[in-house]
Formats: C-alpha cells, structure tokens, sequence
C-alpha cells in the first residue's frame, strides 16, 4: 500500500483479500464449469474474458468518471474544491487527485482510480452548493480514504467479476449451441443460466458486504485524519436529507453508481434485514453512530 496518513485498516484489508479470494475462486470454478460443459468454445471463452477483465481493469476509472459525468476542472474553474482536495492531500500526504465536477442537483461525491497516482476525485454541483467548508473537507476526506485503501480498485474488480460471469454465459451460449447438438443440449441450456445466477448472487452479496464495511472505514479515517468527525456526520446528516427532496427520476439515474457514492442515492426499503443485506451503505444511524464514538474518543484525548 502507498503511504499515507490515513489510519491503517486491517479489518478492511482482511475482508478485502478475503473477497478477492472468494470470488476469483468462484469465477475460475465458474469458467471451468462452463469449459466443461461447452468444449467447443473454450478459446473464445478465454479470449474474451482475458480482454474485458485487463479492459475493466485499467479503463475502469475512466468509464466510471465518464458515466457519472465527471468534467476535470482547473483551479481558476473550481478553487474552493480545489482548496480542499490541497489541504486533504496535505494531511494524508498523498500525491493531489484530479479534481472534477459532475453537474447534477444530487447532493453526492465520489473517487475512482487504481492507486493514489491514477486517481479522480469529483463533487456533484449539488453537493457543492450545499454543504460548507468544512462539512466538504470530510466529504473529500472520505474519498480519498477510498483511494488510500485501495478499496475502489478491489470494489470495480471484484464487481466486474460477477457481470462477467453473465458475459461469458451469454458467449458460451451463442458460441456453444452451435457446436453442442444432441440429447444434452437441453440440460446445458438449463445448467449454464442457473450455474451464473448462483455465481453473480453471491458475489453480489460479497461485495456488498465489503461495501457496507468500506464505508464505515472511510467514515473513520476521515474523521480521524480531519480530527471533525462532527463536521462529518453533519456532511452525512444533510446529504441524506438533501437527497429525500431530489425527484425520484434523476436518483434512479444515480442508483447505479451507489457502490461509489458517498451516500446511496437510493435505499432499498426501510431497514429491514433483507434490505439492509442488499444494501451498498450501512445504514444512517450505524453511519453517525461511529462518527459519535469517534468524537467521544478524541475528546477524551
């Protein structure tokens, strides 16, 4: 890991090279099973999910940006983000990110990138209006926190890996019916589709799992590296109003980028067990009630 002044998480790295293992275990599993039962394809099997994954791997940063609508800025075009992104990087004595602005009235914030030198960090218009400095400066700590880990490189893989399961289900099928004739093409074409749901659900819950806890870890070292967690938990307070007002349309858009946001633009329900299991974020009050402990703690110091 780069070096940084953010504090070090070992439960997130645990839970992280754990995800990793688990579900490239089940996509090798997978690939070998769908090998297996669609001999003829195999190297256009192979080919393609070699290409996607290097694609994903190192374009994701950029797809990311560009499909939340991230415009890289200048100093002189936003010096108030710019102010906080120099004073954050000061503090964590990391190189500065690039800075952009999405413009969009959802109050949120996000970072994308790799490593620490191939890094985006960017602010909605909505969240920019809204919030005072500050309340920012724990926003961008955040993001940056993110980056720092190496949670969002971990978070856009292993994410990747269960959308890949269903490309490669729908190449195998295309490719393999074509070869495979006979008594057994009906069982393949039941097996394969129920062998890649089983594959996609739990690596959906896996990294939902490590979603919700990357948050409570970023919510930490922000606070402890601003030394505000309550400047924090206000961000998080009013961002999480802020979004209940915007009309639904424009955070369906958003939705999909949840696991990124620094506030879900949309929740699954209200708080039930299950929802809070398909949940990218934990909840609001899990959220401030660390952010309460965290300011208890350094009170006492």
């Amino acid at each position: 890991m780069d070096r940084n002044c953010f504090a070090d998480d070992r439960g997130l790295t645990t839970r992280m090279v754990v995800t990793m293992f688990l579900i490239g275990l089940l996509y090798v599993v997978f690939v070998g099973a769908l090998l297996a039962l669609l001999r003829g394809s195999w190297p256009l099997i192979l080919v393609i999910a070699g290409i996607l994954f290097v694609a994903q791997f190192w374009f994701s940063d950029r797809i990311a940006a560009f499909s939340m609508g991230a415009k890289e800025v200048t100093p002189e075009q936003a010096p108030e983000l710019h102010g906080v992104v120099d004073r954050i990087c000061a503090l964590a004595d990391m190189p500065k990110p690039r800075v952009a602005i999405a413009d969009s009235d959802v109050p949120n914030a996000f970072a994308t990138g790799c490593n620490q030198k191939n890094t985006t960090v960017c602010a909605t218009t909505g969240l920019l209006r809204r919030l005072e400095p500050d309340e920012l400066e724990g926003v961008i700590a955040h993001e940056l926190s993110h980056v720092a880990h190496k949670d969002v490189a971990v978070m856009t893989i292993a994410s990747f890996l269960g959308i890949l399961a269903g490309v490669i289900t729908r190449i195998g099928l295309y490719g393999g019916f074509r070869r495979v004739r006979g008594p057994g093409t009906a069982v393949i074409a039941i097996a394969i589709p129920l062998v890649s749901a089983v594959v996609y659900a739990i690596s959906f819950l896996l990294t939902r799992m490590l979603s919700r806890y990357r948050e409570l870890s970023a919510d930490r070292s922000a606070a402890l590296l601003t030394g505000r967690p309550s400047a924090l938990a206000s961000a998080l307070t009013k961002v999480t109003g802020q979004l209940a007002a915007i009309p639904t349309k424009d955070l369906r858009k958003a939705e999909p980028f949840n696991a990124f946001y620094f506030a879900p633009a949309l929740t699954s329900g209200a708080g039930s067990r299950f929802s809070r299991l398909l949940s990218t974020h934990p909840t609001l009050d899990a959220r401030l009630e660390q952010l309460g402990r965290i300011t208890r703690e350094l009170d006492r110091h």
